[in-house]
């Protein structure tokens, strides 16, 4: 029997390996390197097919096989505004048809995503076109940026546009049922990370941080659809929180589509609007191919360096976090390079490490006294995430961005009783002294052992309320009344001087570029640092087992003594 099982295991690893090979030989066929597109139809962009990312980086193999083969472009935010301020000048673009149903991009992505179609339209003169089949909370905030929406008629079609909602974890019944006692250090009353681990429910402070949260998201959302649609917020909150919104005539009776069309209709429509005679003689450009061909390597000398911190801070050199050791010698590298004149500091990072963020502070506030260093935040920019940035001339924030969590924790487990109780298995120490045993994850703290942890904690708790005190010009008392760990939405942050203002990468690096004296973005070569991973790269790590998945992180999490500046995992906003 075990040898049939791992028979059948075999072939199935034979069958995902030959699955990803082929997809990443026809990924290589299919995607040559300067695709060809019509000089003239509309730029149909399709979030089924295309997810916007913080950086453009070759289609994701996983991302693929669960697309049930189908590419799944992604494309950065960067390239996907260039390209889109690039179609507002392209007379060969007569609109823009954008399809939102399958759309998985996060809000603030899509948020500057709606920012650039805006400015197309004003540029350009010529209308945004959406339609929806399926739409939720995301895909028709995205939509509402539209000249026009429309809607298929067909009854069945799923609509979840409820708002938004954010969920929490908690496992400490669960963990303790096995026995498992994890003792949680921490400085901030709302640094609610290690909660998930230690508590059935949340407290009563990181309820309040969260429904704020929550609370400031969607009033962001409301009020970008209300002023996309002329109606009032009121009118959109009723909407939603009266559930008026299930049928496809719905949307058209509260002002949210313009009218209903089934594909013969949207096909006549956007006919008429690209002067066809018929819907057959209209071209579509596909966006991602269109960023392909427009977006060309800059032939200018001088550069601006974008650094995108994107994903956990951690120790030691990973290629797919924000690695301490490999980020500190790429700042290092860009503060040598003499043809970087100013830097951007992308930053899409919920934390991690406390040394992590340390050694890249450190790099970056070399550089910084040697070039124009601007941040710019993406979905997160928290804990440690904004420890690296803080210090920064100037942050721009995405309302949607979660930053803040000024906090640290510990955790350290220990499985004495899963042994005993559960496992029956007894464990004895024989340390050399008193202490040495404590972090054998076989006993609880005592109180010396505690407070030994917790003067560490409050030490580095110490070192992040100053460097905030001093990176934002803010007194250290008022910087501790606004951390305690609690996250803040971008929108609340700009009042409590965590961040300069609202806006976009694109705003971020224009005012770099006007620091370094040149506010011309042409005489511009607009540089990614770390290049992103290949299909290849990503096909090998996927294989190699290092895409970690939320069951094998909790593992992780519970098998180390660690002390980080992190929000927790749980925090992810369902729209």
């Amino acid at each position: 029997m075990k040898k049939f099982l791992k028979l059948v295991l075999a072939v199935m690893c034979g069958i995902l390996i030959l699955n990803l090979i082929t997809i990443a030989i026809i990924a290589g066929l299919a995607t040559p390197s300067a695709p060809s597109t019509p000089s003239e139809g509309v730029l149909r962009i399709d979030m089924s097919k295309v997810v916007i990312t913080e950086q453009t980086r070759e289609a994701d193999p996983m991302t693929t096989l669960q697309a049930r083969g189908q590419m799944v472009s992604q494309v950065g935010i960067w390239d996907a505004v260039q390209a889109i301020r690039k179609a507002a000048d392209d007379p060969g673009v007569k609109f823009i048809y954008l399809k939102t149903d399958g759309n998985s991009t996060p809000l603030n992505l899509a948020d500057e995503l709606r920012t650039a179609l805006a400015e197309y339209r004003e540029t350009s003169g010529n209308p945004v076109v959406a339609y929806m089949e399926t739409p939720s909370t995301g895909s028709y905030y995205l939509a509402s940026v539209a000249d026009k929406i429309y809607m298929t008629p067909h009854p069945g079609a799923t609509t979840t546009v409820n708002g938004i909602s954010s969920q929490m974890i908690f496992l400490g019944d669960l963990l303790k049922k096995f026995g498992v006692n994890v003792q949680l250090i921490r400085h901030g009353k709302f640094k609610s990370a290690g909660e998930m681990y230690t508590r059935s429910s949340a407290s009563p402070e990181n309820r309040l941080q969260y429904q704020q949260m929550v609370n400031s998201l969607w009033s962001n959302v409301a009020e970008g659809i209300a002023a996309s649609r002329g109606i009032s917020v009121e009118e959109v909150n009723a909407a939603v929180d009266g559930l008026k919104l299930c049928l496809s005539q719905d949307f058209v009776d509260c002002g949210l589509v313009d009218a209903l069309l089934d594909r013969e209709g949207l096909e006549e429509q956007l006919a008429v609007l690209a002067v066809a005679d018929s819907y057959d003689k209209v071209k579509m450009i596909d966006f991602a191919e269109y960023v392909t061909a427009k977006i060309l390597p800059s032939k200018a000398i001088k550069k601006i360096a974008v650094i995108y911190a994107d994903g956990e801070i951690v120790d030691g050199s990973a290629e797919d976090a924000v690695a301490g050791d490999r980020f500190a010698s790429i700042i290092e590298g860009i503060r040598k390079d003499s043809k970087v004149k100013a830097v951007v500091l992308r930053v899409n990072s919920p934390g991690g490490s406390v040394l992590a963020s340390e050694k890249i502070k450190h790099e970056l506030d070399l550089l910084k006294a040697e070039k124009p260093l601007v941040a710019s935040y993406g979905t997160y920019a928290a804990s440690g995430g904004y420890w690296i940035s803080n210090n920064c001339e100037k942050i721009f924030t995405s309302p949607y961005t979660l930053t803040g969590s000024i906090g640290v924790f510990s955790m350290i487990p220990e499985f004495s009783k899963t042994a005993s109780d559960v496992l029956h298995v007894g464990v004895e120490n024989v340390p050399s002294g008193k202490h040495a045993d404590m972090y054998s994850l076989m006993r609880p703290f005592d109180k010396e052992e505690y407070n030994y942890m917790l003067r560490s904690i409050e030490d580095i708790y110490d070192r992040f309320t100053t460097i905030v005190s001093e990176g934002r010009d803010i007194p250290k008392e008022e910087v501790d009344a606004i951390g305690q760990g609690r996250v803040w939405t971008g929108s609340d942050a700009i009042g409590i001087k965590l961040v300069d203002e609202t806006g976009t990468l694109a705003d971020a690096i224009a005012y770099a570029a006007d620091l370094a004296g040149d506010p011309e973005l042409a005489n511009w070569n607009i540089k990614g640092y770390p290049a992103p991973l290949t299909m290849m790269e990503q096909m090998t790590k996927a294989l190699n087992g290092q895409q970690e998945d939320y069951t094998v992180r909790i593992a992780r999490e519970l098998t180390s003594p660690r002390t980080l500046a992190r929000l927790p995992y749980s925090i992810k906003i369902l729209q």
